[in-house]
């Protein structure tokens, strides 16, 4: 007679404790990059940019499960899957490109962060960057994977710094339904590259991997758990925890992404501030208006999602890198045991460190990384949306049609922001 719990792995455990890839995959996305785009989007054209994060959701979900689901059936990244069943120029192409635009995000993260903390306590930045990066490296490098996703999880917390920031100033609340659910829209090249700004930010294809990694790290680090595709009797319980694993992720993502907004709309926009570049200047502008406190919710804000972001970033380019050349990968495993796999972790972290000590524009250069992010997130998608469909890799858990939609939709949707990126930019 099986085992109940391979038939249905833990299904009496507490729905919070089953939130896990999800929940950190979206909560990463609102990186102190993401947060500079929201700032920089609320100040600029105050309450009309909350729509965006409105629509981004259900097609956020739709390929974020897409994701998990190739993931936990395959038993594979994305990376290994691309290698198995498509061409190699696509497969080192992708990987190329996410490892540069990854590293660029993460010398803006860190720089984000101390910036944050000078504003908070002063101070050398300069050492605060170095501190930052070579913290979070350890951490990745020398706390198992089972107890370091317990840390990432503690630390989505801070982003309800962003959710609190928007209760200590004056909402006007009506003025914020009515645009939000019928904004004024607007065609001028400032407007609509800044609503690809957002949607890119949202959408990003260092998200894809790590969740769909995080899937297949959950199902080692369990003995009775086993690949969909080779243990269909797991499959009720595993998808329905993905699916509210990655809405409650998403939503959450979402939801800080429109705070955001909302509090550098109803306080720099409606103040006359409109140029805001980084997190830290939105935090700067926000002091003499909102006060001491939101200054420094929305500061500290800025350094425990960085915490949380960095190594979202470097594991998703050392998941990809270790999938595209077979090396072996987790973050379970000792670094001994994993050396190329940790190397790409420690590498991308330390050039992500080194950049921030070189004359190159920190703006200027999230600007390409987002242009890279956009161009490689469109075949990225497409090809996730054919590997969701092909038995050999789903078996029958194939996607459905409404996921289908929902997923060619995000895909499309990527495709023509970045052809308006093009076209505007």
């Amino acid at each position: 007679m099986p085992n109940l719990k391979t038939l249905n792995p833990k299904p009496d455990e507490p729905w919070i404790k089953k939130l896990g890839p999800g929940l950190i995959t979206g909560a990463a996305d609102d990186d102190p990059s993401g947060i500079a785009t929201y700032s920089q989007a609320g100040a600029q054209f105050g309450f009309n940019m909350l729509w965006t994060v409105l629509f981004t959701y259900p097609l956020m979900v739709g390929i974020q499960v897409v994701s998990a689901r190739i993931g936990r059936v395959s038993g594979h990244g994305l990376a290994t899957n691309i290698r198995q069943h498509y061409p190699a120029w696509l497969l080192y192409g992708i990987v190329s490109l996410l490892l540069i635009a990854n590293t660029i995000n993460i010398a803006a993260d860190i720089a984000a962060m101390a910036e944050a903390l000078k504003l908070i306590v002063g101070g050398p930045v300069r050492l605060y960057a170095v501190a930052f990066g070579l913290l979070s490296l350890l951490l990745q490098v020398f706390i198992p994977y089972r107890r370091y996703v317990r840390v990432l999880k503690w630390l989505t917390l801070a982003l309800l710094a962003y959710v609190a920031t928007a209760f200590v100033v004056h909402i006007p609340w009506s003025q914020v339904w009515v645009s939000a659910l019928w904004p004024q829209l607007s065609w001028k090249p400032a407007y609509v590259t800044t609503v690809v700004a957002v949607f890119g930010t949202t959408i990003s294809p260092y998200l894809f991997f790590w969740q769909a990694s995080q899937e297949v790290e959950d199902q080692l680090a369990d003995p009775l758990a086993q690949p969909l595709i080779k243990a269909p009797q797991q499959a009720k319980a595993n998808l329905r925890r993905i699916k509210i694993d990655t809405y409650i992720g998403m939503g959450f993502s979402n939801l800080v992404a429109f705070f955001i907004i909302l509090t550098t709309a109803a306080t720099l926009n409606l103040n006359g501030i409109t140029d805001i570049q980084t997190s830290a200047q939105a935090a700067t502008a926000l002091r003499p208006i909102a006060g001491e406190f939101a200054f420094m919710l929305f500061s500290a804000g800025i350094i425990g999602t960085g915490m949380l972001a960095i190594p979202v970033l470097a594991g998703s380019s050392a998941y990809a890198m270790a999938g595209a050349f077979k090396w072996k990968n987790s973050l379970e495993r000792a670094p001994m045991r994993a050396k190329q796999f940790y190397a790409i972790i420690a590498i991308s972290t330390l050039i992500g460190i080194a950049l921030d000590f070189t004359s190159i524009d920190p703006i200027k250069a999230l600007y390409w990384s987002a242009v890279i992010n956009g161009v490689i997130s469109v075949p990225i998608m497409a090809v996730m949306m054919l590997m969701a469909v092909r038995p050999e890799i789903m078996g029958r858990f194939v996607i459905s049609s409404s996921l289908r939609l929902l997923g060619w939709a995000a895909t499309l949707l990527m495709a023509a922001a970045v052809g308006a990126m093009f076209v505007i930019g």
